[in-house]
């Protein structure tokens, strides 16, 4: 491909039509304007990508008006065509000059439109993108009691200016990437210029600019890319549909990621301590969210180690429960035929296999399929006898933890672990465990999220007065002045101590 355009319109249109053979939505339009001087003109666009109208109305019919034409042949004497046609041709608001194909054809795929001169070196570009996209609505995968109801969309910019909505500011920095060969995927990279560690900001830069793919179609795909071990379970960045979340960890001093074509907006660093928030903790009284934070603690224990007890107890460790739970649970397993690994991972299975069913068919179908499938087959098992009653309440409660938990990606991980665990117990017993707790707490240890350690803010917790205050509990606003300290903020004061917030 040449760099750079010819002066020929014909040279020039007839590059575009070699390079986009057999593209039926691929649209030019040719027109001639002038009086004393007749000047050839094409417009490039493809359709579908363009708002039509915005096209029509300020470009088309701007160009071929009579007042455009005489004034363009008096200023066509003094000052050159191109020029003449962007100060008084166009009534668009968005216009550029660019010269080299790279660019030219990179933009009328991201639904800019081209004017092309003839005897001109240079192109005009004209900014007019309208691909179809859905409204704002509220997000599927995140709600809320109390708080906003805005959800991101499939549009960029529209995800920006929600954020941007938020942060009036002009510190707030937006940088954009272009990530994978031929999809030219756009990443906005959203930080507070004077609060972000710069060292964090030149990390994500520099892994942006190392990746070598064709095709970023999502979020979930630049997020594999750029995380530091893509072999660990965890997730190492937070990823959510809000734009009050984005805009909250923005003004911590942690940088939004924004993939154009996804919903979905990536934060960075992510850590335990992120991952386990939620925006509705901010939105409600610091006692309620402490007792949900403690709760969710709780969550991860019963959701990891709830069956693998069980299993451990029932096969190794029986005169450690009190005797009538001992009695209470040899009378149910009586008539059992399978041990209580089997029956562990059979019914674990089974839930894993209505989640999954329930998730693909949306609406209340999806949910009945849970609700009814859970109960028929749960009852049914008992009957026949091929799972205790306590095994059913097991699964259920470990069920009902994994959703407590805010990140489904953190609960699919500690889902998959726990299998791991059921194996430890019926090998080894609670000894299994504790290895496996052992192997576990050693990952998640030397696990990390762009250099910060993602067990941040436990792993530092007495440390920084702003991870202790907002942690395992959260305290009461006026005593967060401080932002968190595991981002290493250059500014660390987020409000004013004085007497009331003391």
């Amino acid at each position: 491909m040449p760099k750079n355009i010819w002066n020929s319109l014909e040279k020039n249109l007839q590059h575009i039509r070699t390079l986009f053979v057999d593209c039926d939505d691929l649209v030019i339009r040719e027109i001639e304007i002038g009086d004393v001087i007749r000047v050839k003109m094409a417009i490039v666009f493809i359709d579908g990508l363009i708002s039509k109208d915005h096209i029509s109305e300020y470009a088309i019919a701007s160009l071929l008006s009579e007042e455009e034409i005489k004034s363009l042949s008096l200023q066509g004497y003094r000052t050159t065509i191109l020029e003449a046609i962007k100060k008084e041709g166009l009534a668009t608001a968005e216009i550029s000059e660019k010269e080299d194909w790279d660019s030219i054809i990179n933009l009328i795929l991201s639904g800019d439109t081209l004017l092309l001169i003839d005897n001109s070196e240079k192109a005009i570009i004209i900014g007019s993108r309208g691909w179809p996209s859905r409204g704002i609505d509220e997000p599927k995968t995140e709600s809320v009691i109390r708080g906003p109801r805005e959800g991101f969309t499939e549009v960029m910019k529209f995800n920006t200016a929600l954020v941007r909505r938020r942060i009036k500011d002009t510190k707030l920095k937006i940088k954009i990437h272009q990530v994978g060969r031929r999809s030219k995927t756009d990443v906005a990279v959203m930080y507070i210029d004077d609060i972000v560690d710069q060292k964090l900001l030149k990390e994500l830069n520099k892994r942006l600019k190392d990746i070598d793919i064709d095709a970023v179609l999502d979020s979930s795909i630049l997020e594999n890319l750029i995380e530091d071990n893509y072999l660990s379970p965890f997730p190492q960045l937070e990823n959510t549909e809000r734009p009050d979340s984005v805009a909250a960890s923005i003004y911590e001093g942690r940088i939004g990621i924004i993939v154009d074509n996804s919903p979905f907006a990536l934060i960075i660093p992510g850590t335990i301590g992120t991952l386990l928030q939620s925006s509705e903790d901010y939105y409600t009284r610091w006692f309620e969210a402490s007792v949900v934070r403690v709760t969710r603690i709780a969550a991860i224990i019963f959701a990891l180690l709830a069956s693998p007890l069980y299993v451990a107890m029932t096969a190794y460790h029986p005169a450690m429960l009190p005797s009538r739970l001992t009695y209470s649970l040899a009378a149910s397993r009586l008539n059992v035929p399978f041990p209580a690994v089997i029956e562990a991972m059979l019914m674990e299975l089974t839930m894993e296999l209505l989640r999954e069913s329930g998730t693909r068919i949306s609406g209340p179908i999806g949910t009945t399929i849970g609700i009814v499938g859970g109960l028929i087959i749960g009852q049914a098992a008992v009957e026949a006898g091929i799972v205790s009653p306590l095994m059913i309440i097991i699964v259920a409660i470990t069920t009902i933890a994994s959703f407590a938990i805010p990140s489904y990606e953190f609960s699919a991980a500690l889902r998959i672990l726990k299998l791991g665990f059921i194996v430890l117990a019926a090998i080894l017993g609670l000894y299994g465990i504790a290895i496996g707790l052992i192997i576990l707490g050693t990952h998640l240890l030397t696990l990390n999220s762009f250099g910060i350690p993602f067990t941040s803010p436990y792993s530092g917790l007495g440390i920084e007065d702003g991870d202790i205050k907002d942690t395992l509990v959260k305290a009461p606003i006026q005593r967060l002045w401080l932002r968190p300290g595991f981002t290493h903020p250059r500014n660390k004061k987020r409000m004013k101590r004085g007497k009331k917030n003391e």
